[in-house]
């Protein structure tokens, strides 16, 4: 990722880093199991907010996260082990056709997640995962994140909580 094509930066069209969610989850849903729905209003007040950060290839979107101060809508902090500054990972997202051109880009956007936190003074970097997007639970946990407590149900969803110790 070293040459001029690659780049992070800000995520500045809530129209195009929504559709980019929403495919990818529908990709890393279980077959036979709905992917999440996505709020569309969320996702622009994300981008407004500047939580937004992609990873273009040239012009074009290929991955994207979001990271914030604040806990996602229905996450209780108690959920997580203490933490004295935590940062939130959310909507973590890859290009479906991207996905197996190269198999590190959501490594990537992780890494880079946990940079930004770093850079914000965190000292864990949190996610709330559906259990049923097995990639991504799987991708998180191993590059360090560790599960805190049970499965729950809520709003009619599965989610489990996860959380990486920065250093």
């Amino acid at each position: 990722m070293a040459n001029s094509e690659w780049c992070w930066r800000g995520a500045d069209d809530p129209e195009l880093v929504h559709a980019l969610v929403c495919e990818s989850d529908l990709r890393n849903a279980l077959p036979g199991v709905p992917a999440p729905l996505r709020n569309p209003t969320t996702t622009r007040a994300h981008v407004a907010a500047g939580n937004v950060y992609g990873l273009f290839n040239h012009n074009d979107l290929i991955a994207t996260f979001t990271i914030t101060a604040e806990p996602p809508h229905g996450v209780h902090a108690q959920r997580f082990p203490e933490a004295g500054c935590p940062v939130y990972l959310q909507r973590l997202a890859v290009q479906p056709a991207w996905v197996d051109r190269d198999a590190l880009i959501g490594v990537r956007c992780v890494r880079k997640a946990c940079e930004l936190a770093k850079a914000r003074g965190a000292d864990a970097l949190r996610a709330e995962v559906n259990p049923d997007l097995k990639a991504v639970r799987a991708l998180l946990e191993g590059l360090g994140f560790r599960q805190h407590g049970p499965a729950v149900e809520k709003e009619g969803r599965r989610a489990v909580y996860l959380q990486y110790e920065i250093s």
